[in-house]
């Protein structure tokens, strides 16, 4: 007698979304910097002398700067000076936009080429920061020149340096740009600046990072309006920060673009990132649930295999011999599964729309797998139900889908 062919699911591909990464190009134009005595000659001095073999990677400069620095203003330093000093802008790719560019990316292209616009800057500085053990993070936001606010976006870093944060910007600090010519230029004033100060040239997009208790909103950057105001209501960003470090990436891209809303869509960039992170967002969520749905189809995959091992257990005539708990647990453990699988999946969420003929797919695939589950539990049932002598006689040989053979 033939015995049945088995069917097996396969799992289907499903397409996860990348999240964007918004970079940003500053052009900044200045005559002149002003190279201030810095008070960290010997800091500089030995960040030049830098061999090359250990600026191959962040974490060899991270190591070179932990073998030779105590303190965490002369480890900051260190970053900053090797960061303005190496980078040179990148003035002929300014405005040039790589969305597709992961971070990491971002950082193996800028030590490769020693070149880069703000966010190479501050993804190399913040990196090495995190590295040599100083919390840090990459600030988004715009700037202000002379009464003038730019209309491209930026990126910085802000540093918790001996317990008080402190705003980086690399680029600025690196040099500047006149007549489509970088020249470099350490400008130290961009070293470990007080928020306070810095508010007036830079003002991030989430107003969490202004470091304030009473941050300023995008209308009085605009006009000018810096100075503490205490009739404002308190914000503690110190535990704000807690909190949002203590949050998914999901409720972090949220609460940013909650905190952006808040501080008033004032221009087209401010727009831009506000809409940047709530995509993001639907990303991220539409990952989770593709995640969530890759776990179903693992599991229907895992009741298909139990099933046909029932199959084959059936037209084997129930040999070797089990005892009656046991092949009803053959038969109800993939019927379960299938039964949780279906419940699951009604629950997942949006998947993005590259993604629906697969779910119906699942779907279908989960139902019919079911079907013929419940119908072999039937049999079972009726079997375990009658004596020894009848269930000799209940055998004939079945496909997958329980029908027979014989």
């Amino acid at each position: 007698m033939q015995t049945c062919s088995l069917f097996y699911f396969m799992k289907p591909t499903l397409y996860t979304m990348k999240n964007i990464f918004l970079l940003f190009s500053l052009f900044f134009f200045l005559l002149s910097f002003g190279q201030a005595n810095s008070g960290y000659a010997l800091v500089d001095t030995k960040m030049a002398a830098i061999p090359a073999n250990a600026t191959t990677s962040t974490q060899a400069i991270a190591n070179y700067i932990n073998a030779n620095f105590k303190t965490e203003t002369d480890k900051i330093r260190a970053v900053f000076y090797w960061t303005a000093s190496t980078i040179s802008y990148d003035v002929a790719n300014m405005f040039s936009v790589n969305f597709n560019e992961t971070e990491q990316e971002q950082i193996a292209k800028t030590l490769r080429t020693n070149k880069g616009v703000c966010i190479h800057y501050a993804v190399v500085f913040n990196e090495l920061s995190q590295k040599i053990g100083i919390q840090s993070y990459i600030i988004e936001g715009y700037t202000k020149q002379n009464g003038k606010v730019s209309e491209l976006a930026h990126a910085w870093v802000a540093a918790k340096v001996d317990k008080k944060w402190y705003i980086f910007d690399p680029t600025w600090g690196s040099g500047y740009v006149n007549n489509g010519r970088f020249s470099k230029k350490i400008n130290n004033y961009y070293f470990k600046a007080v928020p306070a100060t810095i508010i007036s040239s830079h003002i991030p997009f989430d107003y969490l990072w202004q470091f304030s208790n009473y941050p300023i909103t995008n209308t009085e950057f605009y006009e000018g309006k810096i100075q503490i105001n205490k009739t404002k209501k308190y914000f503690d960003f110190e535990k704000e920060i807690i909190k949002y470090n203590a949050l998914s990436e999901a409720d972090q891209l949220f609460a940013s673009a909650e905190r952006i809303e808040k501080n008033g869509l004032k221009n087209a960039m401010i727009l831009e990132r506000y809409e940047g992170k709530k995509q993001q967002l639907t990303y991220l969520r539409q990952n989770t649930n593709i995640e969530k749905l890759n776990a179903i189809v693992n599991e229907m995959n895992l009741a298909v295999v139990l099933l046909n091992d029932f199959i084959h257990y059936r037209n084997n005539k129930f040999k070797p011999a089990l005892s009656d708990d046991e092949i009803s647990s053959m038969i109800e453990t993939p019927k379960e599964k299938l039964v949780n699988c279906q419940n699951n999946i009604y629950s997942v969420g949006s998947v993005g729309s590259q993604n629906a003929s697969n779910v119906s797919s699942i779907k279908k695939s989960i139902g019919a797998a079911l079907a013929q589950a419940e119908e072999h539990s039937l049999f079972v049932k009726n079997y375990l139900s009658k004596s020894k002598i009848v269930r000799k006689t209940m055998f004939s040989k079945v496909t997958w889908f329980g029908v027979p053979l014989n």
